[in-house]
Order: C-alpha cells, then sequence, then structure tokens
C-alpha cells in the first residue's frame, strides 16, 4: 500500500459517522425543543432528548476506551471503526447500546455498556491497562459535571424547569453509569482498572466469572436493601452536584411520557 493510501485509510478510520453526526443532531433538536418549549408533548421531547444523549454518551463512553487504546499501542483499533463513534461498529451493539437504552426506558438506571475489543498483547505497562480501563467510566463523570453545571454554579435563572429536570436525570444516568463501572466486578471497567495488578493465579481463577459479572450486579439491585444504598450514594453525588431527588424525580416522570403525567411535577414546571 502506498503512503497517501495508508493516509487516506487512517483518516477514514478516524472520520466522525454519519450515525453519530445524527444522533447528535436529535440531541439537538431535542433539546431545543425541551427548552422551548415547542413540543406538544414535553414529555416526548425529553423522551427524545435524554435516550439521544444517553446514546452520544455511550459512544464517547466507548470511544474514550478506544482511543486511549490507541495511543497506548493497540493500532488496530482505528481498522475496527472505532474511532469514528459509530455505534454499529462495536463488537456488541446489543450491551453497547440496545440494553442501556432498554434498562434507562424500563428502571431509570445507567446500564454500563462497553465492547470495544482490544488487542491487550499490543499494550506494554499495568498503567496503561489501568487507564484504558478507567477511560470509558470517566467520560460518564465528565459527562455528569457537564449536566450539572448550571445547578453547581448557580446558573439555573432562565433555564425552564422541564429543561432542568431533563438534565438532571440525564445526570443521574451518567452518574449510576460511572458508579457501576467502576464497580471492581470482572466483566466491568473497576476490574479492568485494577486486574494489571493482581497476580497470574488470581487472574486465571477470576476468568471464567466475567462474562457473569454485569448479570451478578443486576441480580444484587433487585435486592431492595442493596437497591437502597446504590440510589442512595447515586443521590449523595449528585446532592453533593446541585441536584436535588425533586429535579431527577420529575426528569423521570417527564421521561416516562407513556404513563400517567404526575401533577405535582407538571404544576412546578407552569410556575
Amino acid at each position: 500500500m502506498s503512503t497517501s493510501s495508508s493516509r487516506y485509510s487512517q483518516r477514514s478510520d478516524r472520520r466522525v459517522s454519519p450515525v453519530f453526526i445524527g444522533i447528535t443532531a436529535v440531541t439537538a433538536v431535542a433539546g431545543w425543543a425541551v427548552w422551548t418549549d415547542f413540543a406538544a408533548s414535553a414529555g416526548l421531547a425529553v423522551f427524545l432528548f435524554v435516550t439521544s444523549a444517553w446514546i452520544v454518551s455511550l459512544c464517547l463512553h466507548e470511544y474514550a476506551h478506544a482511543r486511549t487504546a490507541l495511543h497506548s499501542g493497540d493500532l488496530s483499533i482505528g481498522a475496527k471503526g472505532y474511532l469514528t463513534l459509530n455505534p454499529l461498529r462495536y463488537t456488541h451493539a446489543l450491551l453497547s447500546i440496545v440494553l442501556p437504552v432498554l434498562f434507562v426506558i424500563m428502571g431509570g438506571i445507567g446500564l454500563p455498556g462497553g465492547a470495544v475489543f482490544i488487542e491487550r498483547n499490543r499494550i506494554q505497562g499495568r498503567w496503561k491497562h489501568s487507564l484504558i480501563s478507567a477511560a470509558g467510566p470517566l467520560t460518564n463523570v465528565l459527562f455528569a459535571v457537564v449536566c450539572t453545571a448550571p445547578f453547581w454554579l448557580d446558573a439555573l435563572d432562565g433555564v425552564p424547569v422541564v429543561f432542568r429536570y431533563a438534565l438532571a436525570f440525564l445526570a443521574l444516568l451518567q452518574v449510576s453509569a460511572a458508579i457501576l463501572n467502576f464497580l471492581p466486578v470482572p466483566g466491568l471497567d473497576g476490574y479492568g482498572v485494577i486486574e494489571p495488578w493482581l497476580s497470574y493465579r488470581i487472574r486465571r481463577q477470576v476468568e471464567p466469572i466475567a462474562p457473569f459479572g454485569l448479570l451478578l450486579i443486576f441480580a444484587l439491585l433487585f435486592v431492595p436493601e442493596l437497591n437502597r444504598i446504590f440510589f442512595d450514594g447515586v443521590d449523595a453525588v449528585l446532592s453533593a452536584l446541585g441536584v436535588g431527588e425533586l429535579e431527577t424525580s420529575c426528569g423521570l416522570e417527564y421521561y416516562r411520557f407513556w404513563q400517567e403525567e404526575n401533577p405535582f411535577c407538571a404544576s412546578l414546571a407552569e410556575r
């Protein structure tokens, strides 16, 4: 392959996908509709805004893993299409996009996605391996900080109430995803952070249960006491960022537009 062809291929491997651009456009238009109260149904606008923004954050989560791996030595990342931000190029689109969106719709929780295949044998150094795993959930942390900026900056004057609710609920998804991802459970990014520092014997013992780590977390979250502890932790983080339970609860109410409208949240929005 000639040098010019190689450079063209590299550029195409890193060109932002039209799919991602389209999802971002939906986020912008839906956000504008929520802000201006343009849509006939505020709930539908919130649903489209939060869902599309959540997919954008999932794409950025995977991109962070891939980009960090590229700079750490895995040059095969570009050819796999991970740098295009196209969610359809992920190894397991079901785990990375479909299931996270379904869990948001069903339970209002940020499900950890994650399915970029990294050739770890190309990467030298334990710190690099840990950073690759941490890059994804750190993106969720950054996303949460951005979503809550109007709250912790005390800059809510002029922000429509429904848009505030939508931001609060989106922030809840980011915080819950970050917390879940950082848990040191096999199969999650948190375990990927500490795995390089474990002995070979421990890693071999843990390896068979890694595919079931996420299922274990789901099962534990169905235990009422553990579910309460988890969401108390999420609420504590959001409270530190200036977001109250009222905003997140009303955000979830508007997001589930197909359910009966909460008159309390609606009355607050009309003030």
